[in-house]
């Protein structure tokens, strides 16, 4: 199998595209790190379901750059070694410009961008230095259509996202020579359960509508585009986005 004994981390890997990730890549025979910050019991019971053997859980808040270095180590030193990072961990805080006080509209920008910016950047280098000393690796980051068509109500969540994706460019150019690609998919809405409660609402067939294919992207299809970056055989693809959206947003 492509991943066989691969050793992989993914950051919010116990639920939603971050276990669909580690689900597909202990199907192809790696070895997944999976973080996580709460839910102990969710994120056992997410381990437990897993193909294979030597996977493992790791609960670290990695919006701290201590945690996410010690992240890293610890990851390296459960399985043996890296060659994948999967940056998926994100939040997604709405606040609305029309209801929101100043002090809970820039609490919930820095919450947002200290999530979904600077914990990845923070990983990205501690992983990236361990690759650089053993045969280069993979980094593939979850960012999300919001980063190209704005997001409204959750400006902190469209603003990361761009800049994830500008992190994970420019990253792709400063470690190619190291041996390290790095990738990045931006999916459009998918079924999770943290979106389960606005596709079962009013407003979930205009959701749907927005794809001729009248449906949101379901999680393993967004691990499909992430193994596909994660593969060494798609190293030359490095500073690509792959756009899992069913045509609802079209860039070019």
């Amino acid at each position: 199998m492509r991943f066989r004994d691969q050793r992989i981390l993914i950051t919010g890997g116990t639920r939603g595209i971050g276990l669909a990730c580690a689900r597909a890549f202990a199907r192809e025979g790696a070895r997944v790190a999976m973080n996580f910050v709460r839910r102990e019991a969710d994120a056992a019971a997410a381990l437990a379901a897993l193909d294979g053997k030597g996977h493992c859980l790791l609960q670290a808040d990695l919006s701290r750059r201590e945690a996410a270095a010690k992240l890293v180590s610890r990851a390296v030193e459960a399985l043996g070694g890296l060659e994948v990072l999967v940056n998926n961990a994100g939040v997604s805080i709405p606040h609305p410009f029309d209801t929101s006080s100043e002090e809970e509209w820039g609490d919930a920008f820095l919450a947002t961008v200290e999530a979904n910016l600077l914990g990845p950047a923070y990983v990205s280098i501690a992983a990236a230095k361990h690759m650089q000393v053993h045969g280069g690796g993979r980094i593939v980051a979850v960012s999300s259509r919001g980063a190209f068509r704005g997001e409204p109500i959750k400006v902190g969540y469209g603003a990361s996202k761009a800049g994830l994706n500008a992190l994970h460019q420019s990253l792709a150019q400063a470690l190619s020579p190291h041996g390290i690609a790095v990738g990045i998919v931006a999916p459009g809405f998918v079924e999770t359960e943290l979106s389960r409660e606005r596709l079962a609402g009013p407003e979930g067939d205009e959701i749907r509508g927005q794809s001729g294919y009248n449906r949101v992207a379901k999680a393993e299809e967004v691990a499909h585009a992430v193994l596909f970056l994660a593969d060494e055989r798609s190293a030359f693809s490095s500073g690509s986005i792959i756009d899992v959206n069913g045509a609802s947003y079209l860039r070019s």
